[in-house]
């Protein structure tokens, strides 16, 4: 009698929250029922007030957690046909790194930390609302094979390359960029540790040619184009803006690097006097330079950079390989408008990619990394840094280096990694790409 009582006290509340939830109106006795497959579930999940729907629609990804809540996408199956914007891709590859493992777990955590934010949210201080101006879309992660890692990263340089063969939705007065003179989609790849760069360097090149880095390692700016020397600024083709720490290991972790170190025989092996030495995230920007993926005239750029080297000819290299340096000190020596300057000066009116290794962030900050090294870049700081390249003309981005699974409890890492990747499609949608 009282499990009665407590049923239908249950199939009157259930009733009363639907009728509050967009007049959605459940069966009387709902809870009694003993076959549920008689319930209409697109209709009782729908969040709109019609209840015409016959079924499942983009806007609604119950339960999915996409990237600030884009719309899931099916990019290689269904839905290819659908025209967008940004496309937004996990990269899950971490069998290249040096240290610690773990960032095949990063693109689903840092799309656990986009939970609170949205595209269709106002960002205050870039005063923009993304989804004003671009269809951003989340496409899932590629599938690339845990054994093979020279079958992963074609599979993600195919998958990359694919998602910009498209024409974007938008398309703007003026002449685009690309070399076919028409507009493409962008790509916000979330990493995976920083070996995935080469690949999707491979795929925007072959849209725009060249480009200029701006990478950050532990904050490193890097822009597309060869650095031939350290502080000449190009005037042709990309830039490569490159945010990370330094680590100036090959194949063994130490330090973070510049990433532009050549493969070499390690004493003791494993490789053979006649064996390929495969590309890791140490040397993934040697491979750039001697395949053209970068900018001439050294108008790519590390910002962030910081650790030990084991020689002054590691910075040598990296000049010679098209590269110019700021340091993570830069930013309190000269404050985040004179880390901006310098980006600016470097990279000039050219497109840019952005690859930010979330080790450019201090570990007190961000500590889910594999590469973590003390004397990093704030959150706050990096914010204001990108809110400050407002207008460079952002051809792709990827976001590296996330092992959710030495992070906190709270998550920092990941809703860091999160806010950055929210940054960069403020500066996508600000500044179109036409010439």
């Amino acid at each position: 009698m009282v499990l009665s009582f407590h049923l239908s006290v249950a199939a009157v509340v259930v009733s009363q929250a639907a009728n509050a939830f967009g007049s959605i109106q459940y069966p009387v006795g709902v809870v009694n029922a003993g076959n549920f497959d008689t319930l209409n579930f697109t209709e009782i999940f729908a969040t709109v007030p019609d209840k015409s729907n016959a079924q499942w629609e983009r806007g609604s990804f119950h339960g999915l957690t996409t990237f600030a809540r884009a719309a899931p996408l099916r990019c290689f199956g269904a839905d290819a046909d659908t025209p967008y914007d940004v496309a937004v891709v996990g990269a899950p590859f971490d069998t290249a790194t040096s240290f610690r493992p773990g960032a095949r777990f990063g693109p689903n955590g840092i799309r656990q930390g986009s939970r609170r934010l949205g595209v269709d949210r106002i960002n205050v201080p870039a005063k923009i609302r993304v989804s004003d101006h671009l269809e951003v879309v989340d496409c899932g992660d590629v599938p690339m094979v845990q054994t093979d890692n020279k079958v992963a990263l074609r599979q993600l340089e195919l998958a990359n390359a694919a998602l910009l063969s498209h024409t974007s939705l938008h398309s703007y007065s003026g002449k685009s960029l690309a070399k076919d003179g028409k507009f493409h989609p962008r790509v916000l790849t979330l990493g995976g540790d920083h070996t995935i760069t080469l690949p999707l360097l491979r795929g925007v090149a072959s849209v725009y040619g060249p480009v200029r880095y701006v990478i950050r390692n532990d904050f490193a700016v890097r822009a597309l184009t060869y650095l031939p020397s350290w502080l000449a600024s190009s005037t042709s083709t990309a830039t490569w803006v490159r945010w990370e720490c330094l680590n100036f290991e090959l194949y063994k972790a130490t330090d973070l690097a510049l990433d532009t170190w050549k493969p070499k025989q390690t004493t003791g092996g494993p490789w053979l006097p006649d064996e390929e030495i495969p590309v890791s995230h140490g040397s993934y920007f040697w491979y750039a330079y001697k395949e053209g993926l970068l900018a001439p005239n050294n108008a790519n750029i590390h910002v962030g950079i910081r650790g030990a080297i084991n020689s002054w000819q590691d910075y040598d290299d990296d000049y010679e390989f098209g590269w110019v340096i700021s340091h993570a000190e830069d930013v309190e020596d000269m404050g985040w408008q004179g880390v901006v300057k310098r980006i600016r000066d470097t990279v000039g009116d050219n497109p840019v990619y952005l690859t930010l290794d979330i080790d450019v962030i201090d570990p007190g900050m961000a500590p889910a990394t594999g590469t973590p090294e003390i004397g990093g870049i704030t959150t706050r700081e990096i914010k204001k840094i990108l809110q400050g390249l407002a207008g460079l003309k952002i051809v792709g981005a990827d976001i590296v280096e996330v092992a959710p699974g030495y992070d906190t409890q709270d998550e920092i890492t990941q809703i860091a990694a999160a806010n950055i990747g929210w940054e960069i499609l403020a500066l996508m949608a600000k500044t179109p790409l036409i010439e």
